[in-house]
């Protein structure tokens, strides 16, 4: 069973979280409302806004907090306008980067991320100059000791996983489960195991990079500053990237 995420990998992403959860609450809130409006707000049958809920739980977001951006956006003009949009680019040192917006104004994201990349030394492209190097995947992380390989064989492949890597590492530092699924069986999956009550720690429709670059250190760190650029920018959901992990890693120290 292979793996596409290491535990270390995956404790660095919280920790870059938790130092933007209030910009991250208020991006989790966008998506919440943006979803309600078009799909309706019950998350039953409406499988954006069970997403959206599922990101803005995994950020800790409180339920109060929740349920107001899925009331506005069901009820009101709030959540109307926003669009959906996928923007590719390189960064420094080559490295891939795709970003998600949902955005009530393409022009004025489009020219304040191209803005961002030139500052940063690097450069906007087009639709599908990057995308060709990223799979979208679904990802479940499910903490050590909350399952063992044999369920997970018997309740997430089952249901439709692809492959399941183990956790690494012992005690406090034994990692996570890692399942992935095709984006299609994301939804199966996650309902299997929550069914069998097995807890999940965070999980969603990732783009996973089939590619990696290992560009220099200090390319890897201007990088890294240029992704805190983007991620700063409020029409912007999520960035994804081909840096090896490890380099991301060391290059925020």
């Amino acid at each position: 069973m292979a793996g596409h995420s290491k535990w270390a990998n995956i404790r660095h992403r919280k920790e870059r979280q938790d130092k933007k959860k209030g910009k991250i609450w208020s991006k989790c809130s966008k998506a919440i409302m943006a979803a309600a409006r078009s799909g309706g707000g019950d998350p039953e049958t409406n499988l954006t806004l069970r997403y959206a809920i599922d990101e803005a739980r995994y950020a800790n977001m409180p339920k109060d907090t929740i349920q107001r951006a899925i009331d506005k956006g069901s009820g009101a003009a709030d959540g109307a306008g926003f669009e959906e949009n996928a923007y590719e680019g390189y960064g420094p040192g080559g490295v891939a980067i795709i970003v998600d917006a949902l955005t009530d104004n393409k022009t004025r994201t489009v020219n304040d991320l191209r803005f961002i990349f030139s500052k940063a030394g690097g450069t906007l492209g087009n639709a599908g100059s990057v995308a060709f190097m990223f799979e979208t995947k679904g990802r479940i992380f499910i903490e050590a000791d909350k399952t063992t390989e044999e369920q997970l064989k018997e309740v997430a492949l089952e249901a439709g996983a692809e492959d399941i890597e183990a956790p690494e590492g012992e005690g406090d530092d034994a990692g996570m489960w890692v399942i992935t699924t095709e984006r299609t069986d994301y939804h199966t999956v996650r309902q299997a195991l929550e069914k069998a009550e097995i807890e999940v720690s965070e999980g969603g429709i990732d783009k996973i990079p089939n590619v990696i670059a290992k560009p220099t250190p200090e390319e890897a760190t201007k990088l890294m500053n240029l992704i805190d650029a983007i991620e700063d920018n409020e029409d912007v959901q999520k960035v994804y990237h081909n840096l090896d992990e490890d380099m991301a890693a060391e290059a925020e120290g």
